[in-house]
């Protein structure tokens, strides 16, 4: 009976010490894992593609709506969701920036899938910041775009930085020379240029994006320019919008075929058929597989531009406020 007793009693504290380990691995391990959720809430991912799925049937834009969440996001800061923080006495809310306001969208959907997980999850385990990443990935699936693994584990910012945002997020005027300085000032080469440029395979613009281009580029197909003229008039008109492809809905290659037409419509895409990056518009107009493959490489690497882990930050319980 004694025998008995010992090995019941070390089974006891080996199930309880391998225990601790599990629920500690998510505080302690500080590099970001597609399985950080397995043993905390493995029901989060497939929550998060079930709403982004369902936003997605309901509006085929708002997949291109919360690709574009994740890449500004991550673009201020890293990927830490200071971007779904909203205006307060200590927040200088993202969501004022230039390249944002009256912009960026999708801040209903994130709120439902954190209500969701949360729920699911039964509190707030699943950050913000990941919610972005995953969503972002579930949108491009949901219009034919590739899958890949997203690298779970971020957590979610304190703060915000309006001016952050106006200096790096890449305006849509940029020449290719401060195009390239903008992604290698986060760690991304010219290869990820192209490749997450490619993002606007999917979406719209506003007139106001790409009207100094209708008006005033030399580069660009002119039965395009007159078509576009009459949706985005020199005057007036600057949130009207235009698809950034033949198929906003889909993502595929025609984004680029576009460029080599010089139908893009925004000069900073444009600016991607000259000198270093053109070879890989042209491989990527022909080759969708490539462009599939490589853009989840690139994705991948952009979302993990400094990411806040361990104790860092903190999981918000609401996305678009810090926790009090």
């Amino acid at each position: 009976m004694g025998s008995t007793t010992v090995v019941f009693y070390v089974v006891i504290v080996t199930t309880l010490i391998l225990g601790l380990e599990t629920t500690r691995s998510s505080a302690d391990d500080h590099e970001l894992s597609p399985n950080f959720y397995d043993y905390s809430c493995p029901a989060a991912l497939p929550v998060i593609k079930r709403v982004v799925e369902a936003a997605v049937q309901k509006e085929r834009r708002m997949g291109a709506s919360l690709l574009r969440l994740h890449f500004h996001d991550c673009f201020v800061q890293g990927c830490d969701a200071s971007i779904l923080l909203d205006p307060s006495d200590t927040i200088d809310s993202e969501k004022l920036a230039l390249p944002n306001l009256n912009s960026v969208r999708g801040f209903e959907v994130i709120d439902d899938i954190k209500a969701e997980v949360d729920n699911s999850c039964g509190g707030p385990v699943v950050s913000c910041a990941d919610i972005l990443a995953v969503a972002a990935r579930d949108s491009v699936v949901a219009l034919g775009g590739p899958s890949w693994e997203v690298q779970l584990g971020r957590r979610d910012s304190t703060t915000a930085s309006k001016d952050l945002a106006n200096r790096n997020i890449p305006p849509p005027f940029l020449d290719l020379p401060a195009l390239i300085d903008s992604f290698e000032n986060q760690g991304l080469d010219e290869k990820d240029l192209v490749l997450l440029n490619g993002a606007h395979t999917i979406g719209f613009a506003q007139c106001s994006s790409f009207k100094n281009r209708l008006y005033n580029d030399t580069n660009i197909n002119p039965a395009f320019a007159e078509k576009l003229k009459l949706v985005c008039p020199s005057v007036g008109g600057d949130t009207n919008l235009s698809p950034l492809d033949p198929t906003p809905s889909n993502f595929d290659k025609k984004y680029f075929s576009n460029l080599i037409k010089y139908k893009g419509l925004l000069h900073s895409d444009q600016e991607l058929i000259n000198g270093s990056t053109k070879g890989l518009v042209e491989l990527y107009s022909q080759n969708f597989e490539a462009f599939s493959s490589d853009f989840a490489v690139s994705i991948v690497k952009m979302g993990n531009i400094k990411p806040l882990t361990g104790y860092e930050g903190e999981i918000r319980i609401h996305c678009r406020k810090v926790n009090s």
